[in-house]
């Protein structure tokens, strides 16, 4: 089974071009019923939906939600459906299975007062030479990171020459490989522009990284920096409410449909490949609205 595992994950990255970090979701969720199956003495020919079933009510067992439960019964229907097009199985061993999606939770933004809390905590400290720059840095990743509702895979991966300060527009690779631009507010372009001019004085000609945002040396921050980043900021704000990088993206997009953006230009900044991806944030406006009306209207 193993092999056809490896054979699933190469599809994926070469074929149909999704990121590293997907691969490595399928790669962990397949594994895990792989290890069930063998532990069954079954092999790739006689895997069933009674497997399938059984996978399903450990993990219920084991307390994970059903939207985890979800996504990895989704990527044993992915490897089913594989194996029956490649002539592996005459069938899909995951076609009796009753499809049934988790609730999806709206999302939870931040208000713009608290937005504007969080990234005033996250200013830099007095001082000058290497703890200046990483203030710098920090700041200018928020406001980044707010201004553009970018995935935080996407946002660590930046390169210099992504953003256009002149223009205000930044260059990104998202879900799939597929390339968008995305507009970029005065304030946080401000922001890098000081934090590129202040890395630049302490890295010297020839020095410097490409990528826009850096850890030690001229490494790329990771994707743990960056999530440890905002919760210290929103913990320094004095924000109860759980915050992490996604939460600024859901606020973007948010904040634009409060504003009036139409939703076809907020999918295309989000790089959602579906509109029915981004309509989520229509209901998330909704409540807002209804929460104005049962705030305001004397009949309410």
């Amino acid at each position: 089974m193993q092999n056809h595992i490896v054979d699933f994950l190469n599809h994926l990255a070469v074929e149909r071009g999704l990121s590293t970090n997907t691969v490595h979701a399928y790669r962990t969720d397949l594994e895990q019923f792989a290890s069930l199956a063998a532990r069954e003495k079954a092999n790739i020919d006689t895997l069933c939906e009674d497997h399938v079933v059984r996978f399903m009510d450990r993990l219920r067992a084991e307390g994970q939600a059903d939207s985890s439960i979800a996504r990895k019964v989704s990527a044993l229907r992915m490897f089913a459906r594989f194996l029956y097009a490649e002539g592996v199985r005459s069938d899909d061993f995951t076609e009796a299975i009753e499809s049934r999606r988790a609730a999806r939770r709206l999302p939870e933004p931040l208000s713009a007062v608290r937005v504007k809390r969080f990234l005033l905590a996250s200013s830099p400290a007095a001082g000058g030479g290497r703890n200046k720059t990483r203030g710098l840095r920090d700041r200018a990743l928020l406001e980044l990171l707010y201004a553009s509702g970018l995935r935080v895979s996407e946002l660590t991966g930046l390169r210099v020459t992504d953003i256009d300060l002149e223009r205000g527009l930044l260059r990104c690779v998202g879900k799939g490989n597929k390339e968008r631009l995305v507009p970029v507010g005065e304030v946080a372009r401000v922001w890098v522009a000081t934090y590129l001019a202040e890395r630049a004085k302490r890295s010297g000609p020839g020095r410097d990284s490409p990528y826009l945002f850096t850890g030690r040396r001229t490494e790329p921050l990771t994707r743990q920096s960056v999530w440890r980043l905002v919760k210290s900021s929103a913990r320094r704000a004095g924000i109860e409410q759980r915050v992490t990088p996604h939460t600024l993206r859901h606020s973007f997009a948010t904040h634009l449909l409060g504003g009036g953006a139409d939703l076809r230009a907020i999918q295309e900044m989000l790089g959602h490949a579906r509109l029915a991806t981004t309509q989520i944030y229509t209901h998330v406006d909704r409540e807002r609205l209804k929460r104005v009306y049962r705030a305001a209207h004397p009949r309410a």
